[in-house]
């Protein structure tokens, strides 16, 4: 008869159990496109292979950007939501001050959601609140140094990103797949006015929800 197996041996896989056998790895990742493809068209006969790829390209391509935005913002102790404030008031234009009203409506965020966000941002130094010097019932929120500091080392961050990201394309191939992204995007924006989306769309998990610029 043989022994029965110890305490430890039932409860503590082997080194090869816990990484699995090849096939084991391969299920758990996700399939390549080539692979999805197939598998749409096997479901679905009437799919067109090339509009499939391009479309799934974009969605990958757009998740994996968001997740890269969303670890340098966290690298620099701010939330998505948080670095959207800040781009915001920087593409308003100096001296870098909107209404939270204004900042509300441009972010697709309601008042009760946009004052929590800028009551956290002043706390942090990254914005100010104050009256408004011609209008007291007026609230204005400026940008601090401190604040366009983190929006420079944001974008920093992302532009190298960015720059590596395309690093097998020429400047003629970048100009070209501008160009003809842009023309897809025009035509998503007349198709769907309305799904130009909401920062609550984002908040999600911990403080940390993905990021783009």
């Amino acid at each position: 008869m043989t022994s029965a197996p110890s305490a430890l041996s039932a409860s503590t896989p082997s080194p090869s159990a816990a990484q699995g056998t090849p096939a084991d790895r391969r299920s758990s990742q996700e399939p390549s496109l080539d692979e999805q493809i197939a598998a749409y068209q096997r479901e679905f006969r009437d799919l067109d292979p090339q509009v499939e790829q391009v479309v799934s390209a974009l969605g990958r391509l757009n998740r994996r950007m968001n997740v890269a935005y969303g670890r340098q913002v966290a690298a620099l102790g701010i939330s998505n939501t948080e670095w959207e404030v800040l781009k915001t008031l920087v593409l308003s234009g100096a001296p870098y001050r909107l209404g939270p009203g204004d900042l509300a409506r441009r972010l697709g965020l309601t008042p009760a959601a946009m004052t929590h966000r800028i009551d956290r941002m002043a706390a942090e130094g990254l914005v100010t609140r104050d009256r408004d010097e011609s209008n007291r019932v007026r609230v204005i929120v400026e940008l601090t140094d401190e604040g366009r500091a983190k929006w420079r080392e944001a974008m920093r961050m992302a532009t190298d990103f960015e720059e590596e990201l395309l690093q097998d394309l020429s400047g003629e191939e970048r100009g070209e797949l501008g160009e003809m992204l842009l023309r897809v995007l025009r035509r998503v924006e007349q198709t769907q006015p309305d799904a130009g989306g909401r920062l609550t769309d984002l908040d999600q998990g911990p403080d940390r929800p993905a990021a783009g610029t």
